[in-house]
């Protein structure tokens, strides 16, 4: 196989980058593909549809085709794949595994790359009810069987790790989360002077963003000034606004729910720290999109959040679900301005080192490889 062969890539994930439910897995698919795509290669990305979606569009170069519905997208699959692959020969399938895995491996004739940014595991109960988590658990359960052989790119360290514990042998490359830092940068005249801490992500119950909330009372006795800013949308808002007014601390919160990019770009300059208090990411993108605008981050010492924090160097990591540090740890940078401005620039270097280009120059050798073998 010559490499300079121009590659016919099927992107298979739930969503797209224009749903409104998408979150990190989502921009590392798009920000990759779209790089491939404007290298000159053919991509499809099939998803699930959402309301007031169309069923094909064209974005940034890749062909985009929704069929399904979010609860039951992975069934269409299997249907919709066979049809795409009478009609054009694929190099190569990207299953791009999040949640609900597409088993891509028993269906598939081509060659497949599995992309994963982490399993949910045990962490999806604390999500959702029983039966509803017990789908999804059981679902990643049998990944390590019917992907065993199936080469994998994650996007980090601790993903690799888990697969080489769940008895994954296969390739594993690893091809991290970047940011654009054409879209996120420093601006320290958007500072307004009073400490602001900030959540980004999507506020989803298992990102335990209430593990904020529960800090707050603690953290208003040294830093009496002190506000909280959630930046992001979620069906886990209401539950958190209640229980902001059983703690006493509503009026020092501010939930933004969905905002642009040049929104939420204007909030993250404005933030003195952000914090992830997530049980488990793949990487935690919002993360490495904070230190670009040169805020430190205080997150839970998880999978994912372990490999994109340095502890000391770009924020500090407590133990998760230990509100105590990270009472302790969010006093500290809020109230120091001297290591809040160190690890600011330091924050900014970090991020340096990750680039979206060559994260997709990575997928692409990666694929050569695998169509070669």
């Amino acid at each position: 196989m010559v490499k300079t062969k121009t590659l016919n890539i099927l992107v298979i994930n739930w969503q797209d980058i224009t749903n409104p439910l998408g979150g990190g897995a989502e921009v590392h698919c798009h920000e990759i593909f779209k790089r491939v795509a404007a290298l000159g290669h053919r991509v499809t990305l099939l998803c699930c549809r959402y309301p007031g979606a169309v069923a094909q569009e064209v974005i940034d170069d890749i062909t985009i085709i929704r069929c399904g519905s979010r609860t039951d997208f992975n069934f269409h699959v299997p249907a919709v794949y066979r049809r795409l692959a009478k009609k054009q020969r694929f190099d190569i399938v990207v299953d791009d595994i999040n949640k609900i895995p597409f088993y891509t491996p028993l269906y598939v004739k081509e060659p497949v790359l599995a992309i994963l940014h982490h399993l949910f595991g045990k962490s999806i109960y604390l999500e959702t009810s029983w039966i509803p988590a017990s789908y999804v658990y059981t679902s990643e359960k049998v990944v390590p069987v019917i992907y065993k052989n199936t080469p994998f790119a994650v996007v980090s360290e601790s993903t690799r790790q888990e697969l080489l514990r769940l008895g994954i042998r296969s390739h594993i490359s690893l091809v991290q989360n970047a940011v654009d830092l054409q879209k996120y940068h420093c601006d320290p005249a958007g500072k307004k002077g009073e400490p602001l801490l900030g959540y980004l992500g999507r506020v989803k119950k298992y990102k335990c963003v209430d593990h904020i909330l529960r800090a707050m009372p603690e953290i208003i006795k040294s830093v009496p000034n002190v506000r909280l800013l959630v930046i992001g949308g979620g069906d886990h808002i209401p539950n958190l606004e209640k229980l902001a007014v059983t703690l006493g601390v509503r009026e020092r919160i501010t939930f933004t729910g969905h905002v642009s990019h040049e929104q939420k770009l204007t909030l993250l300059n404005s933030l003195t720290v952000c914090v992830n208090p997530s049980p488990k990411e793949g990487w935690g993108l919002t993360v490495i999109e904070a230190n670009a605008c040169g805020v430190p981050v205080v997150a839970a010492d998880s999978p994912g959040l372990r490999d994109s924090v340095m502890h000391e160097k770009t924020g500090l990591l407590y133990p998760f679900g230990n509100i105590k540090k990270l009472v302790q740890y969010s006093i500290e940078l809020l109230t120091d301005q001297k290591k809040q401005s160190i690890l600011s620039k330091n924050s900014v270097n970090w991020v340096q080192r990750f680039s979206w280009e060559e994260s997709a120059l990575k997928v692409i050798d990666v694929i050569y490889s695998i169509i070669r073998n």
